[in-house]
Order: structure tokens, then sequence, then C-alpha cells
């Protein structure tokens, strides 16, 4: 012990004459050089594919402008207040979420989430020590989600009725409530002091990706498909679960569910403060899956900067895409899964939950949670019992099996669409769904390609998919050689290919990489203290230089025009889809209770119609198989039969895809100009019973 007491001031050696460090061992170098292979390699990969030509400086040059005006708007508080620069950062970034995407939404959402954290303290209410309140929250969402999924088909979805429900949860445990207060400030400024600066970039980061939350709702299958669940219970209290109308009606819906939530009380869409929530829990599961690795401060905070910096994370942000929710569930169910037995029956209910919350999102997201839970069995071999563990199988299909159920019984097809040619439908045809897009080829070299050619694999850009495949390759290889590390690391790349077999859509990947972050942070400090955090930013630094490439929203300057807009939604519509514009006047018009038709089956966005709504598209194949054998018909009486059988009052069109039989058909069927912006047009159809 007397040797690791350092010498009095005094007496201590000065710098020039002490002993040089000694040399690094050969092994340590070798270790070194295979982590740093990555950042060459990931150079030539740029230099080959010609990267700079698809690179889009304006986004670049907004997120070094948002980042100073942060910093700016955040040194004050540093500088008076004596904040931590975590704590001061974030304080621009959450108010910022509230001019753009609403102060009554952000409230909603608050509300959603300490709903959420009341049914989640459940889980642990006589436990010792406590859960981190984060994963008492994304407990408590699959609960929720999972519970109001199965009473979708109730009239019992108002506002009255959820805040009520939120109420009763937030009185009866208020107390938990508060300690739960206590306990994320404590954690927060431990977590900030062990690492400070690092812990700011990290915020920094964060602020920077949830500008993809400031968007209104423009992604496509959001407004063919997702919105119609939130929609419906707003404004009908109920979920008609109609396959006959949308293909995915009945698919698993416990993403759009929780999006519905503070959409019901705050009156409007909510889904920018509900993907940034997903996020904050995401980060939050990336720091403590990155502790329990047993990483420090530094690589917790570097993972978590990571995760900020991929730009999936942002464009999906900017969506209702399950994937936000799954990385969430799925971070949380490895932290389960990585660290200490101490937490038997708690982690085992908790992770039940989990899974139960994946199987409600996706069938893809509970394949990820059953590849890992043979890993989970052996690792906690000593501690898991028969029973028990029957027990939550049972308790996580009951929690994410309704749409499935619902499903069955409906249309025959607990998957539907998926497995028709099993299943045989008849709202579907006897094939098994599938997109001829994404099968360029799944084999060793996946990893490059959808890093450099990432066009083939998404609806993007190169490099949209982040460079951390391939400039931290080297990490994984580490960790991978690494006795202590290398079943993790073998898990968590079959995590990543598993969802690439079948179809090779980089999105579907994208909560298994996340997963990966804490690993190839943790690894990368190990090999080389020194220098890996460099290492780390450069990827970070890289990743935020391509993000516009990850989504055409995040290219075009929509973020840009949110902001000079002031979160004026009207102004993305104009530009984006008028269709927007058109719809929310005809909700606000006398029309007729028939149902609305979106003619181009390329501009099918009516999903915010409810039941109410029906497209040309892929989403409706019976009526897209009508619309397809009226067309020929030119005089325009096939398509005027269609709206009489379709009960039709209302028709969205775009100009330049209008075809002459359509054209017709209006005329024949006495419709009526209601509204025009842009290419979109609004049409009134005279009712049937109103025609001679």
């Amino acid at each position: 012990m007397r040797a690791m007491i350092p010498p009095p001031a005094s007496t201590s050696i000065p710098p020039a004459l002490a002993p040089p460090l000694p040399a690094a061992a050969p092994a340590e170098r070798r270790q070194v050089a295979l982590l740093w292979l990555g950042l060459p390699l990931c150079a030539f990969g740029i230099f080959h594919y010609r990267l700079w030509e698809q690179w889009h400086s304006g986004r670049f040059g907004e997120l070094l402008l948002l980042s100073l005006l942060a910093w700016g708007l955040a040194w004050p508080l540093r500088k008076f207040a004596r904040w931590s620069w975590a704590t001061a950062l974030a304080l621009p970034w959450c108010l910022a979420l509230l001019l753009f995407a609403g102060v009554v939404p952000v409230m909603a959402t608050l509300a959603l989430a300490t709903t959420a954290l009341a049914l989640g303290g459940l889980l642990d209410a006589r436990s010792s020590p406590r859960m981190p309140p984060a994963l008492q929250i994304t407990c408590g969402l699959a609960l929720l989600g999972a519970l109001l999924g199965w009473l979708l088909p109730l009239p019992v979805h108002f506002r009255w009725s959820y805040l009520g429900l939120g109420l009763l949860l937030a009185g009866l445990r208020r107390k938990q409530l508060l300690e739960c207060a206590r306990s994320l400030r404590e954690d927060w400024m431990q977590s900030v002091a062990a690492a400070p600066r690092i812990a700011g970039i990290a915020v920094l980061a964060l602020g920077l990706a949830s500008t993809g939350s400031w968007l209104p709702t423009l992604q496509v299958d959001d407004l063919g498909y997702h919105l119609r669940l939130p929609w419906e219970l707003l404004e009908q209290g109920r979920y008609a679960m109609d396959p006959e109308t949308h293909v995915w009606a009945l698919a698993p819906w416990l993403g759009d569910v929780l999006q519905a939530f503070p959409q019901v009380i705050a009156g409007e869409e909510a889904r920018g403060p509900v993907n940034a929530l997903w996020m904050l829990l995401t980060a939050s599961g990336v720091w403590r899956l990155g502790k329990a690795l047993g990483g420090d401060a530094r690589a917790n905070w570097a993972a978590m900067a990571l995760y900020a910096s991929l730009p999936l994370t942002a464009s999906l942000a900017g969506s209702m895409q399950t994937e936000t929710p799954t990385a969430a569930l799925l971070v949380w169910l490895v932290v389960l899964i990585v660290q200490a037995t101490e937490v038997r029956g708690r982690g085992l209910l908790c992770g039940a939950v989990l899974v139960g919350g994946l199987l409600a999102l996706k069938l893809a997201a509970a394949a990820a949670a059953l590849v890992l839970l043979p890993w989970a069995m052996w690792r906690h071999r000593n501690s898991l019992r028969l029973l028990p563990a029957l027990a939550a199988a049972a308790m996580a299909l009951a929690l994410g099996a309704s749409s499935y159920a619902y499903a069955w019984i409906i249309a025959g097809n607990p998957f539907l669409p998926l497995f028709n040619t099993y299943f045989h439908s008849p709202y579907f045809q006897a094939a098994d769904f599938d997109d001829v897009r994404w099968h360029a080829g799944f084999n060793a070299l996946l990893p490059w390609r959808l890093t450099f050619d990432t066009s083939r694999y998404l609806e993007a850009f190169a490099g949209g998919g982040g460079f951390v495949l391939v400039a931290l390759s080297g990490g994984w290889v580490l960790a991978l050689m690494q006795r202590r590390t290398s079943l993790i690391a073998m898990m968590m790349a079959v995590s990543i290919a598993l969802p690439l077999i079948p179809m090779q859509y980089l999105r579907y990947a994208f909560p298994a990489c996340v997963l990966l972050l804490p690993l190839l942070a943790t690894t990368a400090l190990r090999a080389d203290p020194r220098h890996a955090a460099w290492l780390l930013g450069s990827v970070c630094l890289l990743n935020f230089a391509f993000q516009a490439n990850g989504h055409w929203m995040l290219r075009t300057g929509a973020v840009k025009e949110t902001i000079l807009a002031l979160g004026d939604d009207h102004a993305s519509f104009r530009h984006y889809a008028p269709e927007r514009i058109l719809l929310a006047q005809l909700r606000g018009s006398p029309a007729s209770a028939g149902n609305v038709l979106a003619m181009d089956p390329d501009s099918a966005w009516v999903a915010e119609m409810g039941a109410r709504a029906r497209t040309t598209s892929r989403y409706d194949p019976s009526l897209a198989a009508a619309a397809t054998a009226a067309d020929p018909d030119a005089s325009g009486d096939a398509w005027r039969s269609l709206f009489q059988k379709e009960n039709i009052t209302e028709v969205l069109l775009r100009k330049k895809t209008l075809t002459e039989a359509q054209r017709n058909g209006l005329r024949r069927a006495n419709a009526t100009l209601r509204a025009e912006l842009g290419e979109a047009q609004w049409w009134s159809v005279e009712p049937q019973e109103a025609r001679p």
C-alpha cells in the first residue's frame, strides 16, 4: 500500500527527468493496430465510391450552426449558474422541442411517460436496489400499449379515459414517482461528473439527432398507414380493424397505439415528442449497457454519442416506423441479460414484459428477442427455474399477442399479410408478402456494401447508414478475440445478420446495430485508452457529415423549413404533402360522411381519415385491382360505378397523374372541385341518393 502513495510535492520528479514510460508490448501494439484498421478502410471506401459527390454540405452546415447556437445558449448557464456543460446544453434542445413540436403535444407525451413510469414501477414495487427509471418507463410503455391493444375494438379510447388512467396511476404511486425524480437527478449528476467533457458532447449529439423529431409527419408509410390507428382513436374512440380496406390494418400495432395515447389527449399528433422520448430511453439503455459490459463513463457517453450520430437515428425520429421503439426495448432487454444475476425474479418479469413488447411491435423484433433468449438462459442458468420461466413466457405471449389474435379471428391469418401461402386469408393473395427491391444478396461483404452502396439497401444515399460497421470493425474483432466478450460479440453480430437474411433492408437491422455500440466503445477504450476517444469522435463526426444521406427529408431542407416556419406544419405540408392541408379542410367542412379516396396510388396519403380512408395503392389490393379494371373504360362509367360501390364522396387526386377515364368518371359522378393546392385537388362526388 505504501507504494501506491504519491511522493510529496517537494520531492516529486521533474517531468524532464522522469523515466520514460515502458514501451507497449507487441500484443498491445497489434491490438491498437487492429482497432485503428477500420479508419483507413473507411477512407478507402469513401474514395473508391466517391462519396463526396453525394455529400450534402448544406445539412452539415445546418448541424454546425445548430451546434454553435446550442453552445451559445448554454454558455451563460455554464458561466454564471455553474451548470455542467451537459445540463446546460440539454436545456436549449428541450426548449426547441417545445417550440417546433408544440407545447400541448409535449405535455401530452409527458403524461404518457408519467403513466408509463407509474405502471412500470409496479414491477419494482418491493425490490431493492430499484430499477433505473428509464427501464421502468420502457416496461411501462410496453404494458400500457399491450393493455390498450387488447381494448382497441371497444369505444373506450377518449381523452377523459386516458387522462383518468394516468391521474389514477400517478396518484396511487406519487411517492414512488417523486423518488424516481430524485433518483434521475442524482444519477444524472454522477454520470456527468464522471466524464463531464464527453458527456457534454454526447448531449450535443443527441440534440442534433432530435432535430428529426421537429418535423411534421410526412413519410410515405406514415401518411398511408401508421396515422390510421391514432386518428381513428382520436375521432371515433375505437379501432375498426378492417383488413378489407387496408392490408396492414391488423399488423402488430404497439408503436401506433403508444403514438395514439398522447394524440388522443392533445387532440393533435404528437409523433415528434413520442420519438424524442424513445430516443432518450434508448440512449439511457445504451449508457447502462456500456456500464454492464464494464465500460467506464467515457465509454458509456461515447456509445451514446455514436447512437445519436447514426443517420438513421435522426431519420427515424421523423417517422412512425417501429425501429425507434424496437431499439429502446431491445437494448434494455440486453441490459437485463448482461447485468449480474441479483435481480432474479424482477429481471425475469421485466424481461418478459420487454419480449412481449417486442412481439407487439413487429414479428422481426420478436425474432431478434428470441435469438437472444438461448444466450440469456445460458448466462442465467444457475438462477433460472422451469416454472417461473414458463410463467414469464406466458406473460410475454399475453402482452404481445393482441394483433395476432384479432388477425387470426377476423382474417384467418395471424400474420396478415405475411405467410399467406399457408393461411390463405381472403384479404390478400395466396403469396408471401415480399419487396423485390431489397434482395441485393446476403454475403460476407454486406457490412461494406451497406456502408458505401447504401441505396441498394435503403431509400437513402451512400453513407446514409453510417460508418460504424466498417470504421469500428476492428473493435468488434477485438471483442470477438477476448474471452470475456467473445460470446456477446457473436450474439450481437447474429442479431444484426438475422433480419438481413430474408431481405437486405438496412432499417430492419438498425436496432441490433444500436446494441453493438456500447461493446465497440468499451473495447476501443480498453485497447487504446489514450487515443481511442479520437477514433470514436472521428466516426461520430463522419456520421453527422452524412446524416442528410439517411433520408430525403433531411436532404431536402425540411428541418430548415420547419425552423424558419417556427414549427408551422403547413409550410412543410405545402411543399411535400399538400393532401394533408386539403384533408384538414375536409374535416373542418360540412362534407358528406362518405369515404375518402386517394385516386393516385403513389400519393395514397389519407390514413388520417381512419375508417373512411380508401386508396388505389398497395395498401388496398382489392380496390387497386378494381381501379386497374376501371381505367380501360374511357367513358368513365366504370369509375362512377366504383365510386358508388365504395361509397366514395370525397376524392383526392394529382392533376399530372389523372387519366382520361378518371376525369370522365368524376364528370359522370357530378363531382365538384372543392379545393386545390399545387398539384393536389379535392373533389366532392355527389352522393348516390342525390343522383337522378
